[in-house]
């Protein structure tokens, strides 16, 4: 414990800790002018940067595809027999629950109510399937190859090049060389802590309403925001608990999260009593996205909303790469690059995309059939938890539905946040081994650390424009130290496969 607490790099703890308590201060204290600012910034961006958000994004997905069908893809991470830490459906299961937070139920279950209100989506011929296309869009192989990718080049460090620093900044060191061991290299760490800090308000604020209306409709309370304050308490000590715990116990708590969330898709798909068009809607949407895919990944501009949406989910998924790719590489010890890349799209859009169909599929089929009139009701004032509760009210035995709903969220929070407080907490270490773990008071500080801002957040009602932009301005940086990355990892890829020739 000793030998640890000297190790730490105090700047990297430090200067993060400061920086969230005064941005938090600043947010509750000056909301609208901090929502002026935010907003300032994010249309500096949008109307500069787009075209650089979406070269990124392009740029992730093409260099995923090429590392695994290249001759890269056979290089093993770890010895030649070392074989795989974990079985393929356990290590498919600690990747979707790792990524995957609880927001992707909350947006399964209202994105599409988002985007048919949108000018460019109502020109479109069929309004709510184009909303369906463009979650499926914005929630597939677009932003799975910013983890994949980053997974293969943090797994390539630790276990091929075998890295005992840690850090974010040591996955650009075959570019940036010795910089990396000076202010460059500091600065690269304090962009990527930041950045995560970021990434979970995002998270935290967008999708805890959705859960405390759901636990206040189970028990019959009604103060949401009191509620969202006292869940976000409660996850904080679940996640703390695993986390302090280890690894042995974040896997348990993974499966029996991945239970929950598969429960609640079965309730949806088979007792909704809309099964047929839940398949013959998700085919099409499908069918939609594949056809239209590069048009959709290449627009700049589309009235606006190619900046408000599709740059904000490219920015939201770009903070969140600080952690969970880290994470993934970390648990693929074993695997060449090839089965990381291609498991790892098999299980990322399976999740999410069986996710999007059924939930989001089911709204729209109440909307149909006029069981509920979703868009009608956010014009009039209702929040988007309070719709969602009103679409899962048309289920038989709702309340079924509703507790595997905030278990599946809860879980979800709890694994995501513990992955994320493991990776952070080893980032804080001037070296630490791959297979040593981090002190379980470290942990804690970072778990508590991370609620700072979302709770600000929470307090200061800050609106949904306003958090992403948190996110779209945390990704700008962000995004840059990716393709440094990512061109560090081919420039040392490159030396070891003529150093080290693989038939």
């Amino acid at each position: 414990m000793k030998k640890q607490f000297k190790r730490v790099d105090w700047s990297l703890v430090l200067l993060p800790i400061i920086g969230a308590v005064v941005v938090s201060l600043i947010l509750v204290t000056y909301p609208a002018s901090s929502y002026r600012l935010l907003s300032s910034i994010r249309i500096f961006l949008n109307q500069q940067f787009s075209f650089f958000y979406i070269l990124v994004a392009l740029f992730f997905l093409c260099s995923s595809v090429y590392v695994a069908f290249s001759r890269y893809g056979r290089i093993k991470f770890g010895a030649p027999d070392d074989r795989p830490m974990y079985s393929n459906l356990h290590w498919g299961v600690l990747v979707f629950t790792s990524t995957m937070s609880a927001d992707i139920i909350f947006y399964s279950l209202c994105e599409w109510m988002m985007y048919a209100q949108e000018t460019f989506i109502k020109k479109k011929p069929d309004v709510l399937e184009w909303s369906l296309t463009y979650s499926l869009f914005h929630w597939g192989p677009i932003v799975w190859s910013f983890y994949i990718m980053l997974a293969v080049a943090f797994a390539y460090m630790l276990f091929v090049t075998n890295n005992k620093r840690q850090k974010f900044s040591e996955a650009c060191r075959p570019l940036l060389g010795h910089h990396v061991d000076g202010i460059v290299g500091r600065l690269i760490d304090l962009v990527a802590i930041f950045a995560l800090i970021a990434a979970t308000a995002t998270t935290f604020s967008m999708s805890m309403p959705l859960l405390a209306t759901t636990v206040g409709k189970l028990f019959g309370v009604r103060n949401v925001k009191a509620l969202s304050l006292l869940l976000i308490i409660v996850v904080v000590i679940i996640y703390l608990i695993a986390s302090v715990m280890g690894m042995k116990v974040m896997t348990r708590l993974s499966l029996v999260c991945y239970v929950f969330f598969i429960g609640l898709m079965a309730y949806v798909l088979l007792c909704g009593g809309s099964l047929s068009f839940i398949i013959n809607s998700g085919v099409q949407a499908s069918g939609n996205l594949v056809q239209n895919f590069v048009g959709m990944a290449t627009t700049t501009r589309s009235n606006g909303f190619t900046q408000n949406w599709t740059i904000y989910y490219w920015s939201y998924w770009i903070v969140w790469c600080v952690a969970t790719p880290f994470f993934i590489g970390g648990i693929s010890r074993g695997r060449t690059i090839k089965d990381v890349v291609l498991r790892g799209y098999a299980w990322g859009l399976g999740g999410t995309y069986l996710s999007f169909i059924v939930l989001s599929n089911f709204g729209i089929s109440r909307q149909i059939s006029h069981l509920v009139n979703a868009v009608h009701d956010l014009q009039a004032g209702m929040t988007y938890s309070q719709v969602i509760l009103k679409i899962m009210e048309t289920l038989p035995e709702y309340r079924i539905a509703l507790a595997l709903l905030a278990l599946a969220m809860v879980g979800l929070y709890s694994t995501v946040f513990d992955s994320i407080t493991i990776v952070i907490s080893k980032y804080s270490y001037r070296n630490l081994k791959v297979s040593e773990e981090p002190s379980k008071l470290m942990r804690g500080a970072w778990a508590i650390i991370f609620m700072l801002l979302p709770l600000s957040l929470l307090i200061s009602n800050s609106s949904m424009y306003n958090i992403q932009s948190v996110a779209i301005i945390a990704a700008f940086p962000t995004a840059i130290v990716m393709v440094l990355i990512v061109v560090s990892f081919y420039r040392d890829a490159r030396k070891y496969m003529k150093e080290h020739p693989i038939r």
